[in-house]
């Protein structure tokens, strides 16, 4: 999480449920789940509930990390994507490429992933995230296959894909990196979030930097509650408030991302909607979670040794 994210989830969302309920949040920095595995095998449970992208979530659903979710708490004909079982998805959101406009205007910057690997046209360092769902989407995606033809992942011509342009890559281990590198001009280009770049043109934001709608790798944010939490009910609690139509407006108008609410989405101002991607896009991937599911282990340590050779 960290930097413009968790400052709007804190005045949006976490300040007010403190003010109405009385139930205090701590927000932390996201580990992997790695470390919730390693919480609930010593009966250490430190946090409540995790938060993170819809793909890590499901892998977490997998292994039976989350606690049991009562779909009496949520309005869900108001829900465009519905709880689970055991995870919540609150928001969706896009991957794609950003640049420093000042630096590149039109024409000299790319624009799509295909663009973003070719190197003779658009030089220049590049920034991913270290972490393989939407990384390797991009890569195919940049190989040509077609977002229909997407899964299961060919995981061996991603890679060589990747391959093309990894000695102009860096990985910036945390979100806000992959911005700052870009507005410092350490990187050129930049895969990240359209919530990120919107996050520039506040004030406060720095170099405001610009994003491309134009093709994009589209995730959930979601929520669920560790097994063994100490504060089970106030998490419950928690994630209810999240799913609030007027809540989340009142996170999604500062963070950029998509609401699934329907009545949250009717709600937005046209400055808003720009920075949200077209949903209807058919060059754009929404990430499979029950594909990462299955995958997300394996995939994610070979993608590891991958950036380490």
């Amino acid at each position: 999480m960290g930097g413009s994210y968790q400052e709007a989830l804190a005045q949006s969302v976490t300040n007010p449920f403190t003010e109405e309920t009385g139930i205090k949040v701590n927000l932390v920095g996201t580990a992997d789940l790695a470390k919730v595995r390693a919480m609930q095998l010593t009966g250490k449970v430190e946090w409540d509930i995790y938060l993170d992208g819809g793909t890590v979530l499901a892998s977490g659903s997998k292994q039976g990390f989350w606690e049991r979710l009562d779909p009496s708490i949520f309005e869900l004909k108001q829900l465009v994507v519905r709880p689970t079982i055991d995870v919540a998805t609150y928001e969706i959101y896009a991957a794609g490429i950003m640049w420093d406009p000042k630096r590149y205007g039109p024409g000299k910057h790319p624009a799509n992933f295909a663009e973003f690997f070719d190197l003779k046209r658009f030089p220049g360092r590049r920034a991913m995230r270290p972490v393989p769902d939407g990384a390797l989407e991009i890569a195919l995606l940049a190989d040509g296959v077609a977002p229909k033809d997407m899964y299961p992942l060919d995981l061996d011509r991603a890679f060589r894909a990747l391959d093309r342009i990894k000695s102009n890559v860096v990985w910036p281990v945390a979100t806000p990196q992959s911005v700052s590198f870009v507005q410092t001009g350490e990187v050129d280009f930049s895969i990240t979030y359209a919530n990120r770049a919107k996050a520039t043109t506040a004030p406060g934001g720095g170099v405001p930097l610009a994003f491309s709608l134009e093709q994009n790798v589209l995730n959930t944010g979601a929520v669920a509650v560790l097994k063994g939490a100490r504060n089970k009910e106030g998490a419950m609690k928690l994630i209810a408030y999240m799913l609030r139509s007027e809540v989340e407006v009142r996170l999604e108008r500062q963070a950029g991302n998509i609401p699934v609410s329907k009545n949250a989405a009717s709600m937005f101002s046209a400055e808003d909607r720009k920075w949200q991607p077209d949903l209807n896009n058919s060059s754009t991937v929404t990430i499979s979670s029950e594909y990462w599911a299955d995958n997300f282990d394996a995939v994610s340590r070979r993608f590891k040794e991958w950036i380490m050779t």
